[in-house]
């Protein structure tokens, strides 16, 4: 890690970055991601078949979709604990997603009119679930849930080599669709649909370059969640210990070699330590040194609110506080770990908030993955007469201020006037 005071030079360099950092990774690809989608979305499941092959390697003649005896056979040969764990991690998410879920509702502003809103799933839903580095069943139960809980009827899950706990998680939750193919082929799959996979309305999962790019693409043929960058970890501690703040810096960086890493303090002590703490911690495990090596960052700040500042200034995916009070003055994060004891890995994992959250700085306008994404809020309106009574005449003097006489007319033909 890179031990910077904050008025130095190099540390505003690196500070602007950070602010303004961008996941140029997936644009780098976008050409060639490009020719991959038009192709599937042209030549269907032969093209798809054929870019499985070359670039997922995986031979054309296995079946895109996974039969449900493979799916069900993986759950019973998963091991006792492991399918406690996961059955635990499930319930606790699908909770916190039931709880974010919005409502339906209905006002009266005036006598005679009604409004309200209808809250109702999206048809289908993808949700891709990567398998490069580790296997992801953490992954699929953030994705498929808040889904679930939603009410979406259809969901699809892909995957280019999936994990026996990766197919367990899937039996577990009762998912029956699941096409083993990944990359930007398989987002342009859901997104256009093929003989084999029918489209979806939504896409919604992190992936690798290829897959980002390919959800860039679609976008606006298909509702994707958001465009994942490489994971983030920020821990802004005053009174921390050095030994816990550097197990969740490395625990972060060890998901990618891009991954960002930051420790902001006033304490320079606290600082030194903590550098040192995190190189002893990375020493074995070479994902992290890379990331750390590249992203990773101990800012010592002149004061408590340049410190503060510079968390919301940053916007982290992750970040770690030292107290409930500090939530006062945090308004970027994807999701905020309070205190010594709240190991980010957990929040990957089992307490229920999803882990699929805004990086490159989205979370300054988003939150993470939850059941909202998976619905619409349809709005309804009902009038009496009395209704078109007593709001008709103010509705037709703002369609005569825009000029819409047409808008005016509707109005006065329901005896608003």
């Amino acid at each position: 890690m890179k031990l910077l005071r904050t008025n130095s030079p190099s540390a505003r360099g690196a500070l602007a970055a950070l602010a303004d950092r961008r996941n140029a990774a997936f644009e780098s690809v976008l050409p060639r991601a490009r020719r991959i989608v038009d192709a599937v979305r042209r030549g269907g499941d032969p093209v798809l078949l054929r870019l499985r092959a070359r670039l997922d390697g995986i031979p054309s003649q296995v079946p895109l979709r996974i039969p449900e005896v493979e799916l069900r056979l993986a759950w019973e040969s998963t091991p006792a604990e492991t399918r406690q764990a996961l059955k635990t991690a499930a319930r606790n998410i699908r909770a916190f997603a039931a709880r974010q879920l919005p409502r339906n509702f209905d006002l009266k502003p005036v006598p005679g009119v009604t409004t309200g809103q209808r809250v109702l799933p999206i048809a289908s839903a993808g949700c891709y679930i990567p398998s490069g580095r580790y296997p992801l069943p953490s992954t699929l139960l953030m994705t498929v849930i808040p889904a679930q809980v939603a009410g979406v009827p259809r969901i699809v899950v892909v995957s280019p080599r999936p994990a026996k706990e990766t197919l367990a998680a899937a039996a577990m939750l009762g998912i029956t669709e699941f096409y083993r193919v990944g990359g930007a082929q398989a987002i342009a799959a859901l997104a256009y649909g093929t003989a084999s996979i029918p489209r979806v309305d939504k896409i919604a999962g992190p992936g690798n370059a290829w897959v980002t790019a390919a959800k860039k693409l679609v976008a606006f043929d298909c509702s994707i969640d958001m465009l994942a960058g490489p994971t983030e970890v920020l821990v802004a501690s005053e009174t921390g210990d050095p030994a816990a703040i550097a197990a969740d810096l490395v625990a972060q960086a060890e998901h990618d070699p891009d991954a960002v890493a930051i420790f902001i303090t006033t304490r320079a002590a606290l600082a030194h330590s903590v550098v040192v703490e995190t190189k002893r911690r990375a020493a074995s495990n070479k994902i992290a040194a890379a990331a750390l090596a590249k992203n990773g960052f101990a800012l010592i700040a002149r004061s408590l609110d340049e410190a503060r500042n510079l968390v919301n200034r940053i916007a982290p995916e992750h970040l770690t506080v030292d107290t409930s009070a500090d939530l006062a003055w945090v308004r970027n994060a994807g999701s905020v770990f309070v205190g010594r004891w709240s190991a980010q890995p957990l929040g990957d994992y089992i307490s229920g908030p999803n882990h699929t959250l805004p990086t490159s700085g989205l979370a300054r306008t988003r939150g993470g993955l939850s059941a909202l994404d998976f619905v619409r809020l349809v709005t309804v309106q009902e009038y009496t007469r009395a209704g078109v009574r007593q709001l008709g005449p103010l509705a037709i003097c703002l369609a005569d201020a825009e000029g819409l006489t047409g808008h005016a007319d509707a109005i006065r033909e329901r005896g608003a006037e």
